[in-house]
């Protein structure tokens, strides 16, 4: 990998890593923390289970977009591990929801040109 890689080289992302960096982007969140906020935010339309939470979490951390920082001193369960947005996880996040809402803007453009057929 290139030691700066440009936000687009990680696009488009996939829905589990779009869901995970949008349910980051407000505050440090502990993994079931994440599949809450990701069941919250989709309206329970996408869920993610622990094995496919924790596959994308390594690698966003070893792509430098999502960081490990530990455990809150007041958290009574020491187990409990929390992750942050990075600066570079940022910039690829609102680098997706400028090209999502040029798709989005694309397909009302079509649907409204487009006439009916008759069958």
């Amino acid at each position: 990998m290139k030691e700066n890689p440009s936000e687009h080289e990680f696009l488009p992302l996939s829905p589990a890593t779009l869901h995970i960096l949008l349910s980051l982007a407000g505050e440090d969140k502990h993994g079931y923390g994440i599949m809450q906020e990701v069941t919250r935010q989709s309206e329970g339309r996408y869920k993610l289970g622990p094995g496919t939470l924790y596959d994308n979490l390594q690698k966003l951390i070893e792509r430098g977009l999502v960081q490990e920082v530990g455990q809150k001193a007041d958290e009574e369960d020491s187990r409990r591990r929390y992750y942050r947005l990075s600066s570079v996880g940022r910039a690829v996040l609102s680098a997706e929801a400028t090209r999502l809402e040029g798709v989005v803007r694309e397909a009302k453009s079509r649907l409204q040109m487009a006439k009916p057929r008759r069958a």
